[in-house]
């Protein structure tokens, strides 16, 4: 069994709107846990191209979603220039955990779990899933409040994601690599028997306060509306709100279940336990992941712009926008923020 001072982080990876954010919460109120909320500095690792960093770094992090100063990182304490990606990220973990367990909680790692086996042999990795189709359904809600969860092709992301992540969690536990796996239907339904697991799994004691976001201190999550839910004091509020898929939408779904399904005799997806509809064919199949792919290649081209622009450049983009900047979507800072050398 790994140990809580096994050096390396934890990640904790699920699929946009799956529960990741409850998740979080209830493991930072354990006291050996201190995780970052979608820091996300692995999305811009093109800053780190060539085997040091480039000298604007930090500020081109923050400018991308404000992960200094949601967590209230002293960057005089920071090296700047950082060697590699993996420097520069755990030197950050490492200040805002102190002593406690260190990582990063983030849906954008859902295809590059392998990768980040890769970047930190020492990590480990929680992912959590949940039934696709209410995935769906909550990012449909949450598209009413969120430009990023209102642009196109997100569900189509969703969709063919559950699979792709499914590969990593498999290439993974082929590996060796550390990996435990829960659901959000038993999260809520039993919480403290999933965080009891969680705790095996990173061999620390179980903390009752992990069964609640009571008091949690959530100062890190973006203050959007997609998150009331899990801004709350008690488990599952957010369910009260829920939106109907378009038919479409949750034909497809159905079609791609049975087809997971079938190829796995059953176990996988856990949930739903049922799926009534024929398995996606071969021709749907092919477009689809041609699409995914393509979206999935503006999503990259973005961050690389991101990378390399002059934020001037990126700075008049941003103040273009008509919405402001809500969950894994750049947020643009207040001010340009001091790097301390």
């Amino acid at each position: 069994m790994t140990t809580s001072h096994q050096p390396g982080p934890l990640f904790v990876v699920g699929i946009w709107r799956s529960g990741t954010s409850l998740l979080y919460t209830l493991l930072n109120q354990h006291p050996q846990i201190a995780l970052t909320y979608e820091s996300d500095l692995f999305l811009l690792r093109s800053l780190f191209a060539g085997g040091g960093s480039k000298s604007d770094w930090l500020e081109r992090w923050e400018f991308w979603n404000n992960a200094l100063t949601r967590h209230h990182i002293d960057t005089s304490r920071l090296s700047v220039p950082a060697s590699s990606y993996p420097a520069a990220a755990t030197q950050v973990w490492k200040q805002y955990s102190q002593e406690a367990l260190y990582g990063d909680k983030s849906p954008n790692y859902f295809e590059s779990l392998q990768p980040l086996a890769q970047e930190f042999p020492n990590a480990r990795f929680l992912v959590i899933w949940r039934d696709l189709a209410a995935t769906c359904r909550s990012i449909t809600q949450a598209a009413k409040g969120s430009s990023f969860f209102a642009k196109r092709g997100i569900t189509h992301r969703a969709l063919i994601g559950y699979r792709r992540m499914k590969r990593e969690c498999d290439a993974l536990a082929r590996q060796g690599v550390p990996l435990h796996q829960i659901h959000y239907e038993e999260m809520v339904g039993s919480p403290e028997t999933t965080m009891r697991g969680i705790c095996l799994f990173l061999d620390i004691e179980f903390d009752p306060r992990m069964t609640t976001p009571a008091g949690a201190d959530r100062s890190a999550i973006y203050d959007a509306p997609q998150h009331a839910g899990v801004k709350t004091e008690a488990i599952g509020v957010s369910e009260r709100r829920k939106s109907e898929l378009p038919q479409e939408l949750a034909n497809k779904i159905a079609r791609y279940q049975a087809l997971w399904k079938k190829e796995s005799a059953g176990a996988w997806p856990v949930y739903p336990r049922n799926v009534e509809s024929a398995p996606a064919g071969i021709a749907e199949r092919v477009q689809d992941e041609v699409y995914y792919r393509a979206l999935r290649a503006f999503d990259r081209f973005t961050a690389f712009v991101y990378c390399y622009a002059p934020i001037a450049v990126l700075r008049r983009y941003r103040g273009t926008k008509s919405q402001p900047a809500t969950a894994q979507e750049p947020v643009l800072s207040p001010a340009p923020i001091k790097i301390e050398n």
